[in-house]
């Protein structure tokens, strides 16, 4: 075997809505790549539609991590297999029974994204292994061309870093000929943000956000724009009076707020990611929030969960990232091993917050 192509992927969520139409819904996104690709998803679930309770797994964000989006397509079959079948599933010593995976399907619905940049995906397998972006077409001042932005520092949450961050404080750029870090020429210009932005509009029953990655191995959650206090609800992201502190670690100018039983409830939900993955084979993964890795600008869990605070008519969306594995495209048989890792840690993520009420 070998990693999916952009196509294999489409026509395994195709027949996967095909094949398990009794727990399952096919989900076109309203926008199509910038090369004009469809963009599929997967809603799980004996009942499906927008007001269920929802949490939604998204992959392939960044092109060059090609085990996302094969681990949740195969994540996704292997759930529905066994939901048909009325079994369980085990990855090593991690298992979910069946009574579990009924829980999961009776009370939840799974909204699942296996490859959110499909133009990005395909250049990389075929073109440039270590492209990351999507292929968006930029102009310069000078009237050259560059390509792509990155779609996990598009999205609208203190995405203006030249003006919210301390100088060379976050992992961003605004040179549209960045490799790696362009943010985009706004937030959620791109059709691939806009995509997930629309789950999180339409399926508004989500609670729970999971952006998969790869690779440090690690799982993060909210926030990755600094540290994180729970004393000063006021030293928040949109506050324009703290802006040009944020990013700075270590510093007490500016610490990002978090209501404590939000803090608590993400680091739960972390580790019990963490000890499911070890449980597969041994690897052990890093739990913080995602600052302890690097500041970040217009991230997707940092959005997801950013949303109540900057409309209280939305619902909370309680956020993480999953860096899975210890490389981007390792040999496949590597590869199965760490799609095994990501099954086991979402589906007991889901069994968990499946007999939980909302945050």
């Amino acid at each position: 075997m070998s990693y999916l192509s952009f196509e294999e992927i489409v026509t395994g969520v195709r027949n996967l809505a095909t094949e398990y139409g009794a727990f399952c819904d096919l989900v076109t996104l309203p926008n199509t790549s910038v090369e004009a690709r469809d963009v599929l998803a997967l809603a799980l679930g004996d009942t499906r539609g927008p007001e269920v309770r929802t949490v939604v797994y998204v992959g392939g964000v960044h092109a060059r991590e090609w085990i996302p989006p094969d681990a949740l397509l195969y994540f996704a079959a292997d759930l529905l297999e066994a939901r048909r079948a009325g079994t369980g599933l085990s990855w090593g010593d991690a298992r979910i029974s069946a009574e579990e995976l009924g829980r999961i399907f009776g009370t939840l619905q799974l909204v699942i994204l296996p490859c959110a940049n499909p133009d990005g995906r395909i250049y990389s397998q075929e073109v440039d292994p270590d492209w990351r972006k999507n292929r968006a077409r930029n102009v310069r001042p000078d009237g050259g061309v560059c390509h792509g932005v990155d779609i996990n520092r598009n999205f609208d949450v203190a995405w203006d870093f030249r003006r919210t961050f301390a100088p060379d404080a976050v992992s961003a750029s605004d040179d549209p000929c960045n490799k790696y870090l362009y943010v985009g020429p706004e937030a959620a210009s791109e059709p691939e943000t806009a995509n997930i932005v629309w789950l999180l509009d339409h399926f508004t029953g989500t609670g729970w956000y999971l952006d998969i990655h790869s690779a440090v191995p690690a799982i993060y959650h909210n926030w990755g724009l600094d540290e994180l206090q729970s004393d000063a609800p006021g030293m928040n992201f949109l506050n324009p009076a703290h802006d040009g502190q944020r990013g700075i670690a270590g510093d007490t100018l500016y610490r990002e707020f978090i209501e404590p039983a939000d803090a608590t409830e993400m680091a739960r939900l972390s580790r019990l990611m963490a000890e499911e993955i070890r449980k597969v084979r041994g690897d052990e993964y890093e739990v913080s929030a995602s600052f302890s890795l690097y500041a970040t600008s217009g991230a997707s869990d940092d959005y997801a969960y950013s949303r109540h605070r900057a409309d209280t008519g939305k619902a909370k969306v309680l956020g993480f990232t999953m860096e899975c594995g210890h490389a981007f495209q390792p040999e496949f048989a590597e590869a199965e091993e760490v799609m095994r890792e990501v099954s086991a840690a979402l589906a007991r993520f889901a069994a968990d917050v499946s007999s939980v009420a909302p945050v």
